[in-house]
């Protein structure tokens, strides 16, 4: 509702000052404020449909405010930005055309806000920042604190989305220090009830959790003061409770206060999941409690839940839910040891995910402080060329760099006279150290064509040798018939055998060449969604020798800046080699870490281990280390080759350490620098700020 309330709120004040209505709008829009802001949005609009009746007595500012409702409508309840953006740029056009300075400039600036918020919505992000720049450009120095204060709240919604939180709660907090109390303006109250809430927020994604229940007291303080004050628009005032509520309740989890935190959610979502409510909200409320009831090992209560909100997710679209309920369902299947409804919903899950982490990254790839900066620079640029004052002083300016610059070429000259000979005995050393390089670089080449020649028939001969050895033992399949003796099956299937296993090893060896020479295509990836895919897939592997894997991901999610599917080839590399080494109905640990700037991923299985003659012999490629598994399994001895040269390509390590009763490998990669300002939130749902 922020942008609407603005929209009014500046209306009314050019309303106020120049009388700019007409009568009969005037009585229109009280009841327009009535419908919009008790969330009667469609009898608003049909309401709105009949101005046109009245289109040859409209004023100027009743059309701005007829096509601001309109755009409002399609901006937040209809899900049609592309029409609000035109709206609102005829809402900027109708700004244009008023005869009046200072209506003029207050329409153009709230213009210029909603153009700003529908591209925003587009996810065009240059063209957002630029038209908010313009209109506070514009109205810095006649804008209220009112106005200010939406801007401050504008650019803490777009840093927030970001998730520079610290940033974000900076605007925050200046968007409310520009807030005065004004009796009876609801749009006043709302703003400031909603600042509240989101500055906790942002404490709360700064892991601050005391500051965050501070502010989220205050918001409800500040709702329970001022909120009766209000008769017409309780419906509204509901939903923001609710909101605090939902929003409140997840600190209190991070603080272990779960019967509170339950309390809560369940008040929270009595409220926004009544009709006409805020619904999405209700629903993330949702999720959080059958987040709780898993933790708590309530089943029951957590089956059903989770079958209403499949429900809801019908008709009422929330894709972080969505996924959330997806990871659920999964997790409790899991519970039951039901694998294939647990796979089924494990997988949507990692879909949906996928697909919400682009979107972020989309998001963040924007710098809204550089984007600042140049529109600032801009602005300055022209300021100078309209000013003659400032031509003078970059004459003068460029005068005396001139005059420098001989200066320089001067001295530089004279300088050059004076050391010529030794320019001329510098020249002779670089021609003897050019030829030596020359030299030397040739030497590389022929060694480099030397390493490319041998890959290139390493992959020939294994190529080469892949499709008559698959031949082979399709062939052995169409052998073994009822004709044949039991010897001569048990032959064949020992043909059909080895076969399969060259082909294995061809596979491995081709793997292998093309590791040395592969070039990583790296991305933003959660890693505790990455290592749970590949526990996930290997727990049905693991459960065919009756072996468990226990699981132990980060506290919270965290983006690296890795190759997903290399790393994720080390990680099964590394969980299937615990496996094949670990004796039937061992348990195996897979455990994620974050240590000095470095996520570390270990892999403890209860194994054979790896004798010390053997210990440093292991990542060689084709290494005599190679020993078969506790129930037969092959092994080549390129599986581990392989990782290591995949983690020294992602600038991470992997190294082990081995007993009699087991072994456990380690990997470890770089945690990016910028993710001080991505602190690790909540992986399934975390609170968003009200817009």
């Amino acid at each position: 509702m922020g942008l609407l309330l603005l929209l009014i709120s500046g209306c009314r004040q050019v309303t106020t000052e120049r009388q700019g209505n007409s009568a009969e709008f005037k009585r229109i829009t009280k009841r327009l404020d009535t419908f919009f802001g008790n969330n009667r949005v469609e009898q608003g609009m049909r309401l709105l449909d009949s101005t046109k009746k009245y289109s040859n007595n409209l004023t100027l500012l009743d059309r701005y405010q007829i096509y601001g409702f309109r755009y409002f409508y399609y901006q937040r309840t209809a899900g049609g930005n592309k029409k609000a953006l035109l709206y609102a740029d005829t809402m900027l056009a109708i700004a244009g055309q008023s005869t009046d300075a200072r209506q003029r400039t207050a329409l153009y600036v709230d213009a210029n806000f909603a153009l700003g918020d529908a591209y925003f919505a587009l996810q065009q992000y240059d063209e957002a920042y630029q038209h908010l720049f313009k209109g506070y450009q514009v109205g810095r120095n006649t804008l209220n604190k009112v106005v200010l204060s939406f801007y401050m709240y504008r650019m803490g919604m777009i840093t927030y989305k970001m998730g520079n939180y610290n940033l974000a709660n900076s605007y925050f907090k200046k968007s409310y220090n520009y807030y005065t109390v004004i009796p009876g303006d609801f749009v006043n109250f709302y703003h400031a009830q909603e600042l509240l809430d989101n500055i906790a927020l942002s404490y709360k994604h700064n892991n601050q959790p005391d500051s965050a229940i501070l502010y989220f007291d205050r918001s409800l303080q500040f709702i329970n003061k001022y909120g009766p004050n209000f008769k017409d628009r309780l419906k509204m005032i509901d939903i923001a409770r609710g909101v605090v509520y939902g929003n409140k309740a997840e600190v209190l989890v991070q603080q272990g206060n779960y019967q509170q935190a339950i309390e809560l959610l369940k008040k929270s979502i009595l409220i926004n999941l009544q009709k006409n409510y805020d619904n999405n909200d209700a629903e993330l409320s949702e999720i959080k409690l059958a987040r709780l009831y898993y933790d708590h090992h309530q089943d029951n209560n957590l089956f059903s839940l989770l079958t209403t909100i499949g429900r809801q997710l019908d008709s009422v679209k929330n894709p972080e839910v969505e996924a959330s309920w997806n990871q659920l369902m999964s997790q409790y299947y899991l519970r039951q040891n039901k694998l294939p409804e647990a796979l089924r919903y494990l997988q949507a899950y990692n879909t949906i995910k996928d697909s919400n982490i682009k979107k972020l990254n989309l998001l963040k790839a924007s710098d809204i402080n550089k984007q600042l900066e140049n529109f600032e620079n801009q602005q300055q640029i022209e300021r100078l060329s309209s000013n003659n004052k400032t031509q003078r002083v970059l004459l003068y300016v460029i005068i005396i760099v001139a005059l420098m610059a001989l200066i320089i070429v001067f001295l530089v000259y004279r300088n050059w006279k004076r050391s010529k000979k030794d320019v001329l005995t510098v020249k002779l050393l670089n021609r003897q150290i050019n030829e030596q390089n020359g030299e030397l670089e040739n030497a590389l080449n022929e060694l480099k064509l030397s390493s490319q020649e041998k890959d290139r028939i390493l992959r020939t001969v294994a190529h080469d040798l892949r499709n008559p050895i698959g031949g082979i033992a399709s062939l052995t399949s169409i052998l073994a018939n009822d004709d044949c003796t039991e010897e001569q099956i048990e032959l064949i299937n020992l043909v059909k055998e080895t076969s399969y296993n060259s082909l294995e090893l061809i596979n491995e060896i081709l793997e292998a060449t093309n590791a040395t020479s592969m070039e990583l295509k790296v991305e933003l990836t959660e890693i505790n969604s990455l290592v749970n895919n590949s526990v996930e897939l290997l727990r049905f592997k693991a459960s065919e020798k009756g072996q468990k894997i226990f699981y132990e991901p980060l506290h919270g999610p965290l983006q690296l800046l890795i190759s997903r599917e290399k790393i994720w080839r080390v990680i099964s590399n590394l969980i299937s080699n615990a496996i094949k080494f670990s004796p039937p109905d061992a348990p195996i640990f897979v455990k994620v870490a974050r240590e000095a700037g470095q996520v570390v991923i270990s892999v403890l299985d209860n194994g054979i281990g790896i004798p010390d003659d053997l210990k440093d012999q292991v990542f060689n490629m084709f290494t005599v280390a190679q020993r078969p598994g506790t129930s037969g399994e092959k092994s080549f001895g390129l599986g581990l080759s392989i990782c290591k040269q995949i983690m020294e390509k992602s600038h991470g390590k992997i190294w082990f350490d081995s007993g009699k009763h087991g072994t456990i490998f380690f990997i470890s990669l770089p945690i990016p620098a910028e993710d001080s300002a991505l602190k690790e939130s909540s992986a399934q749902q975390t609170g968003i700020p009200q817009s």
